[in-house]
């Protein structure tokens, strides 16, 4: 994921987020300064809405009786995996990171973004509201306050080969970024690989892969539709972030404090959501050279719509292989808390 220049779309999206905050100006809170470890600086997620929430979002509207300095965990030389140790340990008071980082953790981690799962922002915002109490409970154990959830645009294939169907991607080479998107390959025949999200470019252009799964927008971002011909527009996941807090730190501001960040980090990750489904089109639009791109580069890559065998393929391959895969290196209790929540909603069980 690279550099993304700050789209029209993105900056209007800010500029209503930020006269939302700005209806619900807060007075009479204690002096606090908090410091604050943000997601990959390089993104639109961070830089059209985490830091500026931080740093002029949350003072504006506490009078300037809040404050933080915030910095990307990749600008501290982090990799993200660590991060809610970190926060579990109170070296980092808050912060957010991808929660598949942690899925080598505990497999609940993987429980709202299995791929497959969510074929739609909205399905996707849908299982990711319905299993936060259980991240919060899961994480309180652990010493961190879980305050939020976000999502970064749709995980999705880019081939440097003809692509018609899910069905051509058996026996081809397949960049993917977690476990349970390379089982997704795997069942489709394909041959996951690991490769590093900077090393994609030249990989896709000597023919270490055939395609690779990123975001639709960091694809372009990182100029993807260069050495890529085509896009397939079905969202395999979306790469969720968590939004916490060190427990004991959080426990120990004062309960209006907590109050008001607590209602407007709400606000503000709605608004991530909100342009995750933006930016998913916008990628779509942008990589292919459609006119409804407004970025000025536009790309020469072949949409490829998923049709309706496809998607019937997607959900069969998440109830036949990936839901029981996981369940099975997941505990009982996380199973259970799965199938009350997401399996409930989606019509799926999941058995260990």
């Amino acid at each position: 994921m690279k550099r993304l220049a700050l789209s029209t779309l993105a900056a209007s999206s800010l500029l209503l987020g930020v006269n939302t905050f700005a209806q619900e100006k807060v007075a009479d809170l204690p002096k606090t300064q908090l410091q604050v470890v943000g997601g990959l600086s390089n993104l639109t997620a961070y830089q059209n809405f985490e830091q500026p929430f931080w740093t002029k979002t949350i003072p504006a509207l506490s009078n300037g009786q809040v404050t933080a300095t915030i910095k990307g965990f990749n600008e501290m030389g982090l990799k993200g995996p660590e991060i809610l140790r970190l926060i579990s340990q109170g070296v980092i008071p808050v912060g957010t990171a991808t929660l598949a980082y942690f899925a080598s953790d505990n497999p609940i981690n993987e429980a709202i973004d299995l791929a497959g799962l969510a074929p739609t922002p909205e399905i996707a915002r849908q299982v990711t509201d319905a299993f936060e109490p259980v991240y919060q409970k899961f994480y309180e154990k652990n010493g961190i306050k879980v305050l939020g959830l976000s999502t970064y645009p749709a995980q999705v294939l880019f081939c440097n080969a003809p692509v018609s169907s899910l069905s051509d991607i058996k026996g081809k080479k397949v960049r993917t970024s977690s476990r349970t998107t390379g089982e997704f390959v795997q069942a489709l025949g394909g041959n996951s690989v690991t490769i590093p999200f900077g090393d994609v470019v030249p990989a896709l252009q000597n023919g270490v892969v055939d395609c690779a799964i990123t975001g639709s927008m960091s694809g372009y971002s990182a100029k993807w539709y260069e050495v890529s011909t085509h896009l397939y527009a079905l969202p395999i996941n979306w790469n969720q972030q968590i939004h916490a807090a060190n427990l004991a730190g959080w426990n120990k501001l004062d309960p209006k404090v907590q109050a008001f960040l607590q209602k407007n980090i709400d606000v503000m990750t709605d608004q991530i959501w909100d342009a995750a489904a933006k930016e998913t089109q916008q990628g779509y639009d942008c990589n292919t050279g459609a006119a409804a791109c407004t970025l000025p580069i536009k790309g020469k890559m072949k949409l490829v719509e998923p049709t309706a065998a496809d998607r019937e393929m997607l959900k069969k391959i998440l109830t036949d292989t990936i839901v029981p895969k996981w369940a099975a290196r997941c505990s009982a209790e996380c199973v259970k808390d799965f199938n009350a929540t997401i399996g409930k909603q989606l019509g799926i069980t999941a058995s260990k």
